[in-house]
């Protein structure tokens, strides 16, 4: 698959349809893989990190969660490339997931969250086979206690493993587990946990169309979020004026 350089971080060119299709493709295979959600600030993140740039550029997939790199990806040429977005993604594969019998296991968010995630899904779905669901404590884990997260999680044997703890700790910490876990993928998808459990609330649909989620995210939490996008969103414009999107 195709990639955009955006800012030296490698990001695929792909859409929600190919990311689904890619994913089939890799658990029938028993490809393992791991998956980047990435928005303007995860990018950013990566950019100013040499360890993260190389997660990014040696992912699997480094799907566009954000309007601002779709819109480079479409400057460099690359008219099909379309938003990935975390919470669009997940609810896309397990509809898929209960077709396929594909098994999924939740990791992250605040206490009873991949709980609620989890049994919310099944509602919708009763054909969904989901084998953990755990949910971390936010300090680091010592040794014993994550060769214990290991354990259950080889023991479960998930197809998918779903990474709910922000950016950059949920790439780190996928690619410090990546050839521990015997799941064909991990995947951080930020703050998708919230969306779906109803702690946190998405733009409309035409906000996010229009590459102005940021604001509605902004204005319900301005106090978290103001320096990411206040100060993110001129750095991210400024780069992209000096070093223009190109295929990667």
């Amino acid at each position: 698959m195709s990639r955009v350089d955006v800012l030296g971080i490698h990001v695929s060119v792909t859409n929600l349809d190919r990311t689904v299709e890619t994913f089939a493709r890799w658990i029938d295979d028993g490809e393992r893989q791991l998956v980047c959600v990435s928005d303007m600030n995860a990018l950013l993140h990566a950019r100013a990190d040499a360890r993260l740039t190389e997660v990014y550029n040696t992912s699997g997939l480094t799907v566009p969660d954000g309007m601002p790199l779709v819109w480079a990806g479409k400057k460099a040429g690359f008219a099909e490339m379309d938003r990935v977005a975390g919470p669009d993604l997940l609810e896309r594969v397990l509809a898929e997931a209960a077709e396929r019998g594909w098994t999924q296991y939740f990791y992250g968010g605040a206490v009873g969250v991949a709980q609620e995630l989890s049994e919310r899904f099944q509602d919708r779905h009763p054909a969904l086979k989901v084998v953990g669901v755990e949910c971390p404590p936010y300090r680091a884990l010592t040794d014993a206690e994550d060769a214990e997260t290991v354990a259950r999680m080889n023991e479960a044997r998930p197809d998918i493993v779903w990474v709910g703890l922000g950016a950059p700790k949920q790439e780190r910490w996928m690619a410090d587990h990546r050839d521990r876990l015997n799941a064909t993928i991990l995947i951080g998808v930020g703050a998708a946990f919230d969306f779906h459990t109803g702690r946190l609330e998405r733009a409309p649909r035409w906000m996010q169309r229009a590459g102005l989620e940021w604001s509605y995210r902004l204005y319900k939490e301005p106090r978290r979020l103001w320096k990411r996008y206040v100060l993110g969103i001129p750095r991210f414009l400024l780069g992209v004026l000096r070093h223009p999107p190109r295929p990667a």
